[in-house]
């Protein structure tokens, strides 16, 4: 698809997609622009979504948004075809299928600068600037150029030609610190957030009993009202009525259908990656929903990511171990990038666990399975964790 001119801006972003923005942001300006963005790819590891980068990829234009995995916010942007996207840069414009993108051209609209790298391997010679590097493929009859760092710039071969740029990568301008040269792009990391935002801010948990926001101080207990959430957290997002367990089949006391609704009502909180569910009957708080965003699952984009931190005491058999013992590493934390593996280290197994479809139709990822403990249940891979004041049974593992 043509028509589509995207403003360059070297450690800060390209068009509308700033580096450091959350992936939901991302998807929110994509679903406005659907007529440019009409072809995404979204690309993760799902074996080990959190040892790779999640990826936003447009074809159509040849170019990605890389986000850090365990943040989830913006953190290199990848030009990989020039000739498919026109950019503009100040008054002057680089990139589309008109003209090409030569070292030449590039070094008289950006400056100079110091020499680049070349990787032998892969003939490739790289121009770096602050936040920005360009890309150019040398051929092999001229790689002898490219040798030696204190090559001539801007790089022109033997017979008057130049290199023609293959990819631009946009990334913070932090990296390399600060200019640019051999900026480590593997490693390259999201800007700082800026001072009093609370995206990511640590939710902590302390089971069967409370909720501490670190961010605003905030704090909610079992048991608060509809009113202490609002004087907490503000007004929700969303507010629904929850329907009937699906897994009340399992209770013969109960022979309400599953469609059917009960008096409980949930306050979701999406931008906070929380629910919370109210008792119909005395309007207090009974359940707490963390979500961590994972990528694959049927809620992913839904809620921003819970960074939350539930400390579990350490017990043997129902009583407590003796503190003299263990000194004050009583407790261990599940975080919303705890492997379950890691889980099961910490709680033990969890048993048979509940399968979770949500639908075949409406659920293209498969199911998830939840596994109930005292006073949580999680959803694996830890999509969400449902925190709560009582055994969890196959009765009620699924909100």
């Amino acid at each position: 698809m043509g028509g589509l001119t995207l403003d360059l801006r070297p450690g800060a972003g390209l068009g509308a997609f700033n580096l450091g923005m959350p992936v939901c942001e991302a998807f929110a300006y994509v679903e406005q622009h659907r007529s440019f963005f009409d072809v995404v790819h979204v690309k993760y590891n799902d074996e080990e979504p959190l040892e790779m980068d999640m990826v936003l990829s447009f074809p159509e234009h040849g170019f990605h948004l890389r986000f850090e995995s365990r943040s989830q916010r913006l953190r290199l942007i990848e030009v990989y075809d020039v000739q498919r996207l026109q950019m503009r840069y100040a008054t002057s414009s680089i990139g589309g299928p008109n003209a090409a993108a030569t070292f030449v051209a590039v070094y008289a609209l950006f400056g100079p600068t110091f020499p680049g790298t070349y990787n032998s391997k892969r003939c490739i010679y790289t121009l770096f600037y602050p936040g920005l590097s360009f890309a150019f493929p040398i051929p092999s009859q001229y790689t002898e150029c490219c040798q030696h760092r204190e090559a001539e710039l801007p790089l022109e071969f033997p017979d008057g030609t130049t290199p023609v740029m293959s990819r631009i990568c946009i990334y913070d301008s932090a990296v390399g610190g600060g200019t640019g040269v051999g900026a480590p792009l593997k490693i390259a990391l999201p800007p700082q957030l800026p001072p009093g935002s609370l995206y990511m801010e640590e939710v902590h948990a302390k089971l069967a009993e409370e909720l501490w926001f670190t961010g605003g101080g905030q704090h909610l207990t079992f048991g608060a009202s509809p009113q202490d959430v609002w004087a907490e957290l503000g007004r929700p997002c969303g507010i629904h009525q929850k329907q009937v367990d699906p897994m009340v089949i399992h209770s013969a006391s109960d022979p309400r259908p599953r469609t059917a609704l009960c008096g409980d009502y949930f306050y979701n909180y999406f931008t906070r990656g929380i629910d919370i569910l109210f008792d119909g009957q005395n309007h207090r708080i009974k359940k707490f929903v963390l979500h961590t965003n994972f990528p694959g699952h049927t809620d992913f984009n839904c809620y921003i990511k819970c960074n939350f931190f539930i400390r579990v005491p350490l017990s043997d058999g129902g009583e407590e171990l003796d503190k003299a013992a263990y000194g004050d590493d009583l407790q261990r934390c599940i975080t919303a990038d705890t492997k379950w593996s890691q889980v099961q280290d910490i709680l033990g197994d969890g048993g048979r666990a509940a399968i979770q479809t949500q639908g075949s139709v409406s659920n293209p990822f498969g199911p998830t399975f939840v596994y109930g403990y005292r006073n949580i249940a999680l959803e694996v891979s830890i999509a969400a964790v449902l925190i709560c004041q009582l055994d969890v049974s196959r009765q009620n593992l699924i909100s």
